[in-house]
């Protein structure tokens, strides 16, 4: 069977389901004395439906063996009670610590009655065609976008369309829209600063593109760390990806005498550097500190742990579910921007006399 044949066997099973519950639905209301409107705002829970009839019409359905059509009364409420979740394509998207939060958000959806469905696309091209679909067939009610850019098309569409949505991320239209983020300006100016205390006063910073909001922030807070320190930071821009790692980091130490620390946008990148470091014989720890951000799962497992970055708050998915059911309830999203504190995990990665103890940025 194809996939078309798949979806028209389904639209003609939904058909074919739809008629029988409004056949049953005239049947109550012919028996009750009522009008089909009645009985299905009854069955809704309409709070303008009188409870007298409503607990009438729920007893005689009851009697009766009506099974409500959950699809049919979220048609006729408007609403899908569906939150999409678009995954993007392309490199940069650490998925361990995006699924972990999605299924948090996921959970905390559930307990309002709402579901959560992941997307999965090849880029932003193809996220908005996706958006306009979704939208067109009311199959979601409102939008999570992932992995942001500062022009970002998908929010510039949404809002164009007033549907609702939150970011994962900012963009430079931020303050127009519901969205959560954490504070990766002030991370890397703080690790910067750390890290001239420790001694370092070559320091390399390799950048995400900065078309990302993220890759922005982070460099941003990056040099300002360097302009309190009085020190000058190098800066090369790498895809948010190991390979870009790698390569950076080999044109870096090719281009002069090798910086003292590196600090890496993404735990990916990090990676990808730690490979050119060894090729270059200088170890990670011993001769070039080595930082980066995300915390994925391998990063501490990795020879030496690699010192790394996150939310000081870990109920990231808790906190998207409860922006959703706020944009649901109607609220102003200029009001719904949340921008969470990050944590610095210092580890072996940063060498010996680097403090060990994690702290709140």
């Amino acid at each position: 069977m194809t996939g078309q044949q798949g979806r028209r066997l389904g639209e003609t099973a939904g058909a074919h389901g739809a008629r029988i519950i409004m056949t049953q639905l005239k049947d109550l209301a012919r028996e009750l004395g009522l009008s089909v409107t009645t009985v299905s705002r009854a069955l809704d829970g309409y709070p303008e439906v009188a409870e007298a009839t409503r607990l009438r019409v729920t007893a005689a359905a009851h009697q009766a063996g009506y099974q409500p059509n959950p699809a049919a009364q979220r048609l006729r409420r408007g609403r899908s009670d569906t939150i999409a979740a678009l995954l993007p394509g392309g490199p940069g998207v650490e998925l361990t610590a995006l699924m972990e939060t999605l299924g948090a958000c996921a959970a905390a959806l559930a307990a309002e009655g709402l579901d959560l469905i992941l997307v999965a696309t090849r880029d932003e091209q193809e996220e908005t065609r996706r958006l306009a679909r979704l939208v067109a067939r009311r199959e979601a009610d409102a939008f999570v976008i992932l992995r942001t850019r500062r022009r970002d098309a998908r929010v510039d569409w949404l809002l164009a369309k007033g549907v609702p949505f939150v970011t994962h991320g900012r963009t430079d239209r931020a303050t127009e829209h519901a969205h959560l983020d954490g504070d990766g300006f002030a991370a890397f100016r703080d690790a910067v600063r750390r890290l001239h205390r420790d001694g370092h006063a070559r320091i390399a910073h390799i950048a995400a593109p900065a078309a990302f909001a993220f890759g922005h922030l982070r460099q941003s807070g990056a040099q300002a760390g360097a302009e309190e320190a009085g020190i000058a930071l190098t800066v090369a821009a790498a895809a948010p990806e190991a390979a870009g790692g790698l390569a950076a980091a080999r044109a870096l130490l090719a281009a002069g005498p090798p910086p003292t620390a590196m600090l890496c946008a993404t735990d990916a990148i990090a990676i990808g550097a730690a490979r050119a470091l060894r090729e270059a014989g200088l170890a990670p720890g011993r001769d070039v500190a080595l930082w980066g951000h995300d915390n994925i799962p391998a990063a501490a497992f990795l020879d030496p742990p690699l010192a790394s970055m996150d939310f000081a708050d870990q109920d990231i998915g808790g906190h998207l579910a409860r922006l959703l059911v706020a944009r649901l309830g109607g609220a102003d999203p200029a009001t719904l921007g949340t921008v969470l504190p990050l944590r610095h995990i210092p580890r072996a990665s940063l060498g010996r006399g680097f403090a060990t103890q994690e702290e709140p940025q």
